[in-house]
């Protein structure tokens, strides 16, 4: 069968599109933004990607199009499949309906963490012997791809609140009937389609009504929005973090800590992580590890040759012992705990954060009050200002101003870069934080501080 796939580079797209060509179908694809991890993945899946949307590439007429949620009415691209009665679906209902059948699906949603904590449980399983399948919106380093069709019963996938596609406007995580289902945390994002909370909740709740009663539900015992949208009803088990399963940190930064099953040590993860988010994260992969039958003290010897994530504070560069990390952080929370941990691990002399605001919520300004304070551990932060965006970013600076914090504003990613090559010192740590490519800041910084200093 031959499946075409619009909006073929975003990462579950990408991520579907080389599941596909591994059941033995022609895949070919479309988009605009083209660029690593996922563009090198699907070239060296042998997936040929076509630049832009073109009645062209839909000719001949493939057997199937996947239509990503990023595509909409008016694009030249989805006219020409509702013109031409081409069969479509959505990139969700394609993995529910080709891939997830008869599979004993473990499901990572929530707000923050979904990548990294879908990507320590795949491996757990993995080097616990389970030979999982899964899809994972990242490319996590233990397996450099980001899915996989796996040889087992097994498959996990990043369970996403976004919707579907324009004609299906649910949550892609209710397609795919999850029976150990971890959710993480449960905060207000994606402005773009979610008007407030409430509505987040009642897609996390239309999930919850999809689990089977002999399935399993983690979650942190502290996420008071989680906890609420379980009280509307729920018919599976459940297991909360910070009551069945707790952590005793040995290192502030998170890298070591005890982790307790009922109040009995068990293990010790000992990891090259940081920040309490990837401690929790840890712990519901122990859980739902536990779940389909891994005894704790294998998951945290699997969990202690966990390598991490591509652009989950992902080193770049060491150069002059001026370290470069990219990292996906476009949430004030998700800013705010990546950057405690840096702090915590005490390391560095002067933590630079540099953000890009670019996810469609950060682009709203949705949460523009809580910015200041999510850089509160880092010494200095330098705010891009895109062209385009729909709020000014002075107030930002203004506010981290008002808490004492050294704060800059820039809409040059040139000048970004040679402030930092004059001003990084030795023993610095520098932030990149976007969840796209931030216009290739990470290389050119790389290069720049190379050439300074001879490297």
């Amino acid at each position: 069968m031959h499946i075409h796939i619009l909006g073929i580079c975003g990462t579950f797209m990408g991520s579907l599109a080389q599941l596909a060509i591994a059941q033995g179908h022609r895949v070919t694809g479309s988009d605009q933004n083209v660029y690593p991890p996922m563009s090198t993945q699907l070239e060296q899946a042998g997936i040929e990607i076509m630049q832009g949307f073109d009645e062209s590439h839909l000719q001949p007429k493939p057997d199937l199009v996947v239509i990503g949620n990023a595509m909409s009415r008016g694009n030249v691209a989805v006219e020409y499949v509702l013109n031409q009665q081409i069969p479509y679906t959505s990139g969700p209902a394609y993995l529910a309906e080709h891939i997830l059948k008869g599979k004993w699906v473990m499901a990572v949603a929530g707000t923050h963490g979904k990548t990294t904590t879908t990507s320590m449980l795949t491996w757990v399983l993995q080097d616990c012997g389970f030979e999982p399948g899964f899809l994972i919106g990242g490319v996590p380093k233990n397996f450099g791809v980001s899915a996989r069709m796996g040889s087992s019963d097994f498959f996990v996938v990043e369970a996403d609140e976004y919707d579907s596609a324009f004609f299906d406007k649910r949550s892609k995580f209710v397609h795919y009937h999850g029976r150990t289902v971890i959710l993480n945390n449960l905060e207000f994002d994606h402005a773009d389609i979610f008007n407030d909370i409430e509505a987040i909740k009642t897609q996390f709740h239309h999930l919850v009504r999809t689990i089977p009663s002999d399935g399993q539900i983690i979650y942190p015992a502290d996420e008071t929005h989680l906890q609420a949208t379980l009280e509307k009803g729920c018919w599976t088990p459940k297991v909360q973090i910070g009551v069945d399963w707790q952590y005793q940190l040995i290192d502030a930064s998170g890298s070591h800590f005890k982790v307790l099953q009922k109040d009995n040590v068990v293990g010790e993860v000992n990891w090259s992580q940081t920040g309490i988010h990837n401690v929790k994260n840890a712990l519901v992969c122990i859980a739902a590890a536990y779940h389909v039958g891994i005894l704790p003290k294998d998951a945290i010897a699997a969990l202690n040759r966990f390598e991490g994530v591509k652009r989950r504070m992902e080193l770049v560069c060491k150069v002059n012992d001026i370290e470069v990390y990219d990292d996906f952080a476009h949430h004030p929370t998700a800013i705010e705990s990546t950057l405690a941990g840096v702090k915590n691990s005490e390391r560095y002399t002067h933590i630079w954060a540099v953000i890009e605001p670019r996810s469609n919520t950060m682009r709203m300004g949705i949460h523009k009050q809580a910015l200041p304070s999510s850089v509160k551990n880092a010494d200095t932060s330098i705010w891009f200002q895109p062209k385009g965006l729909d709020w000014e970013m002075q107030p930002v600076i203004d506010g981290c101003s008002e808490l004492g914090q050294s704060a800059l504003l820039m809409d040059d990613v040139d000048a970004i870069i040679a402030h930092l090559v004059e001003n990084a010192q030795a023993g610095d740590a520098i932030v990149l934080m976007s969840n796209g490519g931030f216009a290739g800041i990470h290389q050119q910084l790389a290069n720049a501080l190379k050439e300074k200093y001879g490297a």
